[in-house]
């Protein structure tokens, strides 16, 4: 499995010893460059999520999708680009102007900052500290914050009700979020990104496989709960739109509008590449114990893996949103208060049990 930290280290060293730059211009660079990348690679994949929604519910509905422009349609999300970039801005009258601007901003950093933290490779951790799992937790919650205010300054009583909705919901999902990623840092032993990955390297030693029952039921939860605070289907309540037109983004245009819809596609693969990382060895490819299989399967990117994970567990999500009906805004909650947080709850206990008894797969 190729470490791209021996790329990093590479220009890293080009930078301080053959260009000769200090400490400060040099960690300045890097720092610009990375930050360049993350926006890149935000931009592409929901660019890639757009397009791969529109499919996914094209096919489950008998239809084609996006066919017209370019080939198979797929010049449709870039034409939809171009129009929200040039689409009015405007301030909707006796709105707290503040607070309407700001909203968005809030949405599109806690989108950011939890996806700057996932592991494409080995080496390849942007943010890689000791209490990862509880800072992805602490900026992913910054979102809460924007999608309220948004509904609250935008001075629509649509949006008002539907950022009371979505704040409510995602509040009460975080709690299941919670307990199912403490289950995985009690079986891992560690909060840092790249230790939760290099735990899960080897043979059959995914999390899944490792902590058995306990952990399948803490993914299958995350799972869920993890739907619910990305407000997809069938927990988009907030955003009903035969009730409230367009939910807490009704009085946004152009790229306001934009920043809500990139978090929101967004939101779902960052969930999906939290519950790769956590759940099914990130980047770690498929070892089974058979020397020349595992062989062939390590010279596969580890890149690779995790988007092929990731964009799984991404289409059974979109499998799921296409396929349930909505679920009143009683039914959301009583989902996450009567079941998933006791059962979350059940099953911490349970992993604590399994971990310290060793009855877990070693």
């Amino acid at each position: 499995m190729f470490d791209f930290s021996i790329v990093t280290q590479w220009f890293d060293g080009l930078l301080r010893n053959t260009l000769g730059l200090g400490d400060f211009w040099a960690i300045l660079i890097e720092c610009v460059l990375v930050g360049v990348l993350i926006l890149v690679g935000y931009a592409l994949l929901a660019i890639v999520l757009i397009f791969m929604e529109r499919k996914v519910c094209a096919y489950f509905q008998c239809r084609l999708g996006p066919m017209r422009v370019g080939p198979w349609g797929i010049f449709q999300v870039f034409a939809d680009v171009v129009k929200m970039l040039i689409k009015e801005i405007f301030f909707v009258d006796k709105a707290d102007k503040f607070l309407y601007a700001v909203a968005p901003l809030l949405v599109i950093i806690a989108s950011v900052g939890t996806f700057s933290f996932l592991p494409w490779n080995r080496g390849a951790e942007v943010l890689d500290f000791n209490v990862g799992i509880f800072l992805i937790t602490a900026i992913s919650s910054i979102g809460v914050l924007g999608v309220f205010l948004a509904g609250w300054g935008s001075n629509n009583k649509y949006s008002v009700v539907s950022a009371m909705r979505a704040a409510v919901q995602m509040i009460s999902y975080e709690m299941s979020l919670c307990l199912c990623l403490i289950a995985a840092v009690v079986m891992i032993g560690s909060m840092q990104v790249s230790e939760i990955v290099n735990f899960q390297t080897g043979p059959w030693n995914w999390l899944i496989f490792k902590g058995h029952i306990p952990a399948i039921i803490a993914f299958v939860v995350f799972l869920i709960a993890g739907n619910a605070e990305a407000n997809r289907g069938p927990f988009d309540m907030a955003e009903a739109e035969s009730e409230l037109t367009a939910g807490h983004h009704t009085e946004y245009s152009g790229m306001g509008f934009g920043f809500f819809y990139l978090a929101e596609f967004l939101n779902l693969f960052i969930i999906a590449g939290i519950a790769t990382t956590v759940f099914l060895g990130g980047w770690a490819p498929v070892n089974i114990g058979v020397e020349v299989f595992d062989n062939v399967m390590n010279y596969i990117p580890g890149i690779v893996w995790f988007l092929g994970k990731a964009f799984a567990v991404v289409w059974l999500l979109m499998w799921v949103k296409w396929t349930f009906p909505r679920l009143r805004i009683d039914q959301i909650l009583k989902l996450e208060w009567k079941y998933l947080m006791p059962l979350s709850l059940i099953n911490l206990v349970l992993m604590t049990v399994v971990v310290a008894l060793g009855l877990y797969i070693k």
